[in-house]
């Protein structure tokens, strides 16, 4: 055997003789292990306490719609309470699409035509056997946007809908074009900064159901999807309000946190294969406009924008692109209410880039930041399998707004 493992076994040895001769018992027996135990948790728990559980900081200029949420969305004053063995962000965001449940729906899919000759995917759950809203054409409806490569598939959005159907309201899933499984019938995807497909989604969604009280909630990119629409619309939109979570409020800043090693190894290289693998099937389609061999060898997503993002939405550069894509160049002049969840530990959009003083300028505009929770994370209880704070907000949100929302929309 080679010296070194003589050395330790030796050594072990002695440790153990030693602490046999001084403690008759064993290790826990003598109540030293379990010192050290419950000094350790007691330490732990301060910790916790003082450094990790945290009420969220509510952003509002306007008196009245923060009222509006201390009485009817308290979930964005109360302490967030991050699950105790997981609440660093990027544990939080690799863990959340493992842990989490995924609620049973039962869909009912549409395709809808655009100008260009395209087609979109809307994924309705219906809600037919509501109570509450019995009537179809005054039932609230709530339109889902995922994220970068995200369906209706996504758990997140599975919770939205379960949340809703409490509630008794009606979900349409807004899929980008040609990741639902659909064909894509032009050589054109989606992008952030474009919000074309969106405004032929919402216009189709609130024909269908004028009478209806209609409302949006958009996740990471699909917020700033969201965002970037509102803000060109201001209030000309049959949006009663909107929820936002976890957004890249400043494309540039994201990038730049997810070029860091650790991030690149951890959620860039993985987006952009999602990326790729969600266009591969259209290949034969984009080959017409696109050097495919050159973009399907990006190994960033800042290098995927370049090869084909940012071509094929015909901007000069990527960093004109960027900037067309960052919501926080849009944030004044959104017309309508707006709740923005971010956690200032989300590596996909730094705290430093959250635009709190441009949020500050426009009444119609709340932003609720948490210390912990990572991107779409916002992980809660010991095993958080179910509800996550981002699912409460959700849920007392669209709730306030349709059944009290008269009391801000007269701000």
């Amino acid at each position: 055997r080679p010296p070194c493992a003589m050395d330790w076994q030796v050594l072990t040895r002695e440790l153990s003789l030693y602490l046999e001769s001084q403690v008759r018992v064993g290790f826990f027996g003598s109540g030293v292990g379990l010192s050290l135990v419950l000094g350790f948790g007691v330490a732990y728990a301060c910790y916790y306490l003082n450094s990790i559980a945290k009420k969220p900081q509510l952003v509002a200029s306007n008196d009245r719609f923060c009222r509006f949420l201390e009485e009817y969305c308290p979930v964005v004053t109360e302490t967030y309470y991050p699950t105790i063995w997981c609440w660093e962000g990027r544990v939080q965001t690799l863990l959340r699409p493992f842990i989490t449940s995924r609620p049973q729906v039962q869909y009912r899919n549409e395709l809808i035509k655009t100008a260009d000759g395209g087609q979109i995917s809307l994924d309705w759950f219906d809600n037919n056997d509501s109570s509450y809203y019995p009537d179809a054409s005054t039932r609230p409806t709530v339109l889902l946007l995922p994220g970068l490569t995200g369906t209706s598939k996504e758990s997140y959005i599975l919770h939205m809908i379960h949340q809703s159907e409490t509630l008794g309201y009606r979900c349409v899933v807004f899929n980008n074009r040609g990741i639902a499984g659909e064909e894509l019938l032009t050589p054109r995807t989606y992008c952030a900064a474009n919000t074309e497909d969106l405004e032929t989604v919402i216009h189709h969604v609130h024909s269908l159901h004028p009478s209806a009280p209609f409302m949006a909630a958009g996740v990471s990119m699909g917020g700033m999807l969201l965002l970037n629409y509102l803000g060109k619309t201001g209030r000309d939109t049959p949006l009663m309000a909107a929820a936002i979570f976890s957004a890249g409020w400043n494309v540039f800043e994201s990038i730049e946190s997810l070029e860091k090693p650790l991030n690149w190894l951890l959620f860039n290289y993985y987006l952009t294969t999602c990326l790729q693998s969600s266009i591969s099937r259209h290949r034969q389609m984009l080959e017409k406009l696109f050097d495919m061999d050159l973009v399907m060898k990006a190994r960033t997503i800042r290098e995927f924008d370049k090869q084909f993002t940012s071509v094929m939405f015909g901007y000069r550069s990527i960093d004109d692109y960027y900037e067309d894509a960052s919501p926080c160049r849009k944030l004044k002049s959104v017309g309508i209410p707006v709740l923005c969840l971010n956690s200032v530990d989300d590596v996909f959009s730094p705290g430093h880039a959250i635009p709190v003083e441009t949020a500050k300028q426009n009444a119609n505009v709340a932003l609720v930041l948490t210390s912990c929770g990572g991107h779409i994370g916002f992980l809660e209880g010991i095993w958080p399998r179910k509800c996550t704070y981002m699912d409460r907000v959700f849920k007392q949100f669209v709730q306030a707004v349709f059944e009290h929302g008269n009391k801000i929309f007269s701000m």
